[in-house]
């Protein structure tokens, strides 16, 4: 997972509907600065167009509506988020005019959503940006197409970002961001990154105790609970979502939440609970208002958050995730944000151009990072950037080993489920078997009547 970046972020991944905070955490912030050229159709869909003879100026452009998505009169439509628009129209400008096209960038207030409503009426753009996890429902549905990435080009990208654009055997998209969760902790409170959560709960009370904070240690839960957050905890003691096939892909087929290992997770979350450090009135907002004001020492958050950190005047680390009690090493899902090209494509030639070449290209990928601080995908790229900018190396270095979000369609029947359960289970109402055995089962039942 803007962001008002709730990781309902994942939550919202749950159905289609996936609401503007899951974007910006999964695909683009809602809170942008910034500007386009754009004038709003009839239709509502506000375009950003380029003909091969003109350029304009930058400016902030008005979403298109969300109760009518409609495709720009253009040769190459772009649908992105706020944040992403003015490096999109740049270089849709410049593709446009080299080409001889005319080009439209359009702002999308949900870009999974409302693409995959125009697609099914055939008034859908060429090239999106997105999470890579919306990816199994797309080819599902038949709403994108593969992208015929050169495979000397796909070495260039960080192993994991190419492994996240597959999907049965194929490539679906270009990567051009990475994200993923890790350890944010106020320098000012606690110089040290802690290794353990044993180390981390007694450095935060000594905080506590001093006089200088409320409470040792937070990370989002929510009325509804969040998975994404949730998981790191289950995977650490050989847990998670699914089990993997022999060639590594998720298999859904092999349910974990409620394996021995999600279950010792969960009880170690349980305990934080009963500690009063977690809390289901606790969400995304709540988290980080705790964090900017000095309230906390140490949360668990992504990049998505840090804008708001630096704008509040903390001192800030960003560590690996500490590891828990009796547990392995607690690695993140990685988020990778790509470029889809549209199944309809009006013009495929130049959209599996203008994603193949315009942006592999090193300061394509490094003008994508600056607007949101997410280490870049293109290998190149990330070396020029993390060699100035320690967040980056460090966002990097916390998801190491960790594995990309499952992008099968079964994540659909997930990511409610398993957020209701954490809820539950933080808030007393349940003891962690007895409701990691429920919820397995109603995921169970979820991919079956969809499949």
């Amino acid at each position: 997972m803007t962001h008002t970046f709730d990781r309902r972020g994942f939550l919202g991944l749950a159905g289609l509907a996936v609401g503007t905070a899951a974007l910006s955490a999964c695909g683009g912030s809602s809170n942008s600065s910034g500007s386009s050229s754009g004038s709003t159709s009839a239709s509502g869909a506000t375009t950003a167009s380029s003909a091969a003879s003109s350029s304009s100026a930058l400016t902030t452009p008005t979403p298109m509506s969300s109760a009518n998505p409609a495709r720009a009169n253009a040769d190459l439509v772009i649908w992105c988020d706020n944040d992403r628009y003015p490096i999109l129209k740049k270089y849709a400008d410049q593709f446009a005019s080299q080409n001889g096209i005319t080009a439209a960038v359009q702002v999308s207030t949900d870009v999974r959503a409302q693409f995959t409503t125009a697609a099914k009426v055939g008034k859908g753009p060429d090239v999106i940006i997105g999470a890579h996890d919306w990816l199994g429902q797309f080819v599902q549905d038949g709403t994108v197409q593969p992208v015929p990435l050169d495979p000397n080009v796909a070495t260039q990208f960080a192993a994991t970002a190419i492994a996240a654009t597959k999907f049965n055997g194929q490539t679906w998209g270009v990567p051009y961001a990475i994200e993923n969760l890790g350890l944010v902790r106020n320098t000012d409170l606690v110089p040290n990154a802690p290794t353990t959560v044993d180390e981390l709960l007694a450095a935060g009370d000594k905080v506590v105790k001093a006089g200088k904070a409320k409470q040792a240690f937070v990370f989002q839960v929510s009325t509804a609970g969040d998975a994404y957050y949730f998981y790191p905890w289950l995977h650490a003691y050989g847990g998670g979502i699914f089990g993997l096939k022999p060639n590594g892909d998720y298999d859904p087929s092999k349910i974990i939440v409620n394996n021995a290992g999600s279950i010792k997770g969960a009880t170690e979350v349980q305990k934080l609970a009963q500690m009063k450090l977690l809390s289901t009135s606790i969400d995304y907002n709540a988290s980080n208002a705790m964090f900017q004001k000095g309230e906390v020492p140490f949360i668990i958050t992504g990049p998505w958050s840090i804008a708001a950190f630096k704008s509040a005047g903390i001192k800030y680390g960003i560590s690996n995730l500490p590891t828990p009690p009796g547990g392995g090493t607690m690695t993140p899902f990685l988020g990778i944000q790509m470029f889809y090209i549209a199944k309809a494509a009006k013009n495929v030639a130049f959209a599996q151009e203008f994603v193949t070449q315009t942006m592999t290209n090193k300061d394509v990928q490094i003008a994508l990072y600056e607007v949101g601080q997410r280490p870049p995908a293109l290998t190149a790229a990330y070396d020029e950037v993390a060699a100035s900018n320690p967040d980056i190396k460090a966002w990097f270095e916390a998801g190491k080993g960790a594995l990309p979000m499952p992008n099968i369609p079964a994540m659909n029947a997930v990511w409610a489920p398993l957020g209701l359960a954490e809820a539950d289970i933080v808030a007393g109402k349940a003891q962690p078997t007895a409701r990691l055995n429920s919820c397995a089962q109603e995921i169970a039942k979820a991919i079956a009547s969809s499949s």
